[in-house]
């Protein structure tokens, strides 16, 4: 277990071509589950759990790793499956989301399957359990499930969405009214955090769920007139069916009437290739989620100010 995370500036290489690799894993369930590698720090055996008083309910326990407090989320409890019970048998994907270190227990680790985004593909409506999904796939036949895990981390510690209130009011007084901006990420949760800080700031918010959206929505705009006209900047997540947020970037650079469009990438990805990527595809700026202050100051940067309007 210990080697199958190996090899990881190779798997580098995959981003900025629509491509991933998913680690998948299975809970008490037969159903097959993936995440993407790029946020997977480490595989291993469940180690001992400690209990403390008012942990989270879904919190199984801590653990001390490499000189770390981690909690361990048992994943099949915080999707509506009964919880893992056999820990001397089952593993921890030790995973960085969102600027924080997490633990998730899952029953067994499987394999590392390199996979095109376009193979990943947003949920059925009505399909189970569909609200804790951002995408599903198919592999060997069997269908493979995303789970929406900054949904499941956010009922455990909500994110703080407000901006301080002395930036927010330094914002208000620079930036002009009426902004429009097109957010894309496919967590329903991540969607909510940031339309609620943009239009904290007065902007108004125009929401997609992926990559491929935001591009048929960006040319539709476009059709009806000057896309600067109507769209000051577009806030995108990197993880995205379909199309990824750094494909997205390149298509936008790639459109005469989309290629000056200001883009942040905002993603729980983290990592030094990130920068580059950034770089690579043309993309203004790269935020970790989630600091409502930070994406705030973003926005202004991106945004003529009133004086400059006038």
């Amino acid at each position: 277990m210990t080697g199958i995370l190996d090899s990881v500036n190779q798997r580098t290489q995959l981003v900025g071509q629509n491509r991933l690799e998913l680690l998948t894993f299975r809970l008490n369930r037969r159903q097959r589950y993936g995440i993407n590698v790029f946020k997977v720090k480490e595989v291993l055996q469940c180690p001992k759990l400690t209990t403390m008083p008012n942990l989270h309910p879904l919190v199984k326990g801590i653990a001390h790793i490499r000189g770390q407090t981690i909690s361990v989320i048992d994943m099949s409890l915080a999707t509506g499956g009964r919880p893992i019970d056999d820990l001397d048998n089952c593993f921890v994907i030790i995973s960085e989301f969102n600027r924080s270190i997490q633990g998730f227990l899952v029953s067994s680790v499987e394999r590392i399957i390199n996979m095109n985004w376009e193979s990943i593909l947003p949920p059925p409506q009505g399909a189970g359990r569909a609200n804790y999904l951002t995408a599903v796939t198919e592999i060997d036949g069997e269908l493979v499930e995303i789970l929406d895990v900054e949904k499941i981390l956010d009922e455990i510690s909500p994110v703080n969405t407000d901006i301080t209130g002395s930036v927010l009011e330094e914002l208000i007084d620079a930036l002009p009214e009426n902004r429009r901006v097109l957010v894309a990420d496919d967590s329903s949760v991540a969607r909510k955090q940031v339309q609620r800080a943009i239009e904290a700031i007065g902007c108004e918010c125009v929401l997609v769920k992926d990559g491929k959206e935001a591009i048929n929505k960006l040319k539709e705009m476009a059709k009806e007139g000057s896309i600067y006209d109507q769209l000051a900047l577009v806030i995108s997540d990197i993880e995205m069916p379909e199309m990824d947020g750094y494909t997205l970037t390149a298509e936008i650079r790639n459109n005469p009437n989309l290629k000056d469009l200001h883009v942040i990438l905002h993603t729980s990805l983290s990592g030094v290739f990130n920068q580059a990527m950034v770089e690579r595809v043309g993309a203004n700026a790269f935020i970790p989620k989630f600091n409502p202050d930070e994406l705030g100051t973003a926005v202004k940067a991106a945004m003529p100010s009133k004086q400059q309007k006038q």
